[in-house]
């Protein structure tokens, strides 16, 4: 009795001394990584910041309400082995672009907005482009969440159908209607931004004007969705989805590894959760043989491979392929 006991004891032991156990951030992290000669590298991506404002980022409530599930066709499609938006529809800007949520957990409403935007883009046959505004999806959809303590993609979608968004870029840019307020903060130990904290970060005020000098007014700025649908959980369903729609919104929990992704095809090695946490999603590929769905991030530029990274295709990996949601635009 005392000898099955004993030895139960010891491979549970085991089981957790093969994952040491390293402070979310350290280098000890980093070469952990980089010596299992995964898929991956790791880097540093914040060097100088508190954990409390990069657990603050990963805003969004997974598990939330689900829009209606929209099936793209029946049977078996041929879809191209690798597909990049980018490359697609040169002419819609808004597909190359990498935004900055700040403090702030509105990944939720960045993810919507930017996918939005390379909608309406790919739909107009590349005649509309614009910047939706992260904005105005952030501090005027309550039935969202939360604002920037949180928010549900599928009800971000919703709220574009219903009550339209207006245009609105990356803070201090003074492009559309309803710009970012709440300022990008430095990642890096020298820069010129302020430092990352996860203090602050309250939800901005709905303001239902445009900012000074800017026309036309609020209400007719607006760009609306003509339905907005969950997609089917399955790879092949949610690649014909962006190769023929354009760009979708994805979600999934992120993992104190993630945090320091540097390039190659992200599957988790390390570390606990951190949270909920939504991206744009915009086409895919395999790298050595190993396949990834290809992601743009809202962590700025100084993140990731120039603020875009991979993750590992097909699995569900981290219940990347479960969460995504999309919509037509008017």
């Amino acid at each position: 009795m005392w000898n099955t006991a004993f030895l139960v004891l010891a491979a549970s032991l085991s089981v957790s001394l093969a994952r040491p156990r390293f402070h979310p951030l350290s280098s000890d992290m980093v070469n952990y990584i980089n010596k299992m000669n995964t898929t991956w590298k790791a880097g540093h991506n914040f060097h100088n910041v508190d954990y409390s404002y990069v657990k603050k980022l990963c805003g969004t409530l997974l598990k939330g309400p689900k829009l209606p599930i929209m099936v793209q066709y029946a049977g078996d499609v041929k879809v191209p082995k690798e597909f990049d938006s980018r490359e697609q529809w040169p002419n819609c800007p808004t597909i190359k672009e990498i935004r900055d949520q700040g403090s702030c957990g509105s990944c939720w409403a960045f993810g919507a907005a930017e996918a939005i935007s390379d909608r309406v883009c790919v739909h107009s046959a590349g005649k509309i482009s614009v910047e939706i505004s992260a904005e105005d999806l952030l501090t005027c959809c309550d039935a969202c969440g939360m604002g920037c303590n949180g928010g549900y993609p599928a009800a971000a979608w919703d709220f574009w159908t219903d009550q339209g968004l207006v245009t609105g870029g990356l803070y201090d840019s003074h492009i559309g209607c309803r710009p970012y307020t709440i300022a990008p903060c430095e990642h890096h130990v020298n820069g010129t931004r302020p430092p990352c904290t996860g203090e602050g970060g309250d939800t901005p005020e709905c303001v239902a004007q445009c900012e000074p000098g800017y026309s036309p007014e609020y209400k007719k700025d607006k760009y609306f969705g003509k339905t907005s649908y969950s997609v089917l959980s399955e790879e092949s369903q949610i690649q014909v989805e962006i190769s023929k729609n354009g760009p979708v919104e994805g979600a999934f929990t992120v993992y104190e590894d993630f945090l320091l992704y540097k390039s190659g095809v992200y599957q988790h090695v390390s570390g606990s959760a951190v949270g909920g946490h939504a991206i744009k999603i915009l086409g895919w590929g395999e790298e050595d043989g190993v396949p990834y769905w290809l992601c743009a991030n809202s962590w700025n530029t100084d993140w990731g491979e120039n603020g875009f990274f991979k993750m590992l295709r097909g699995s569900n990996h981290c219940g990347i392929e479960s969460e995504i949601v999309a919509g037509i635009p008017k």
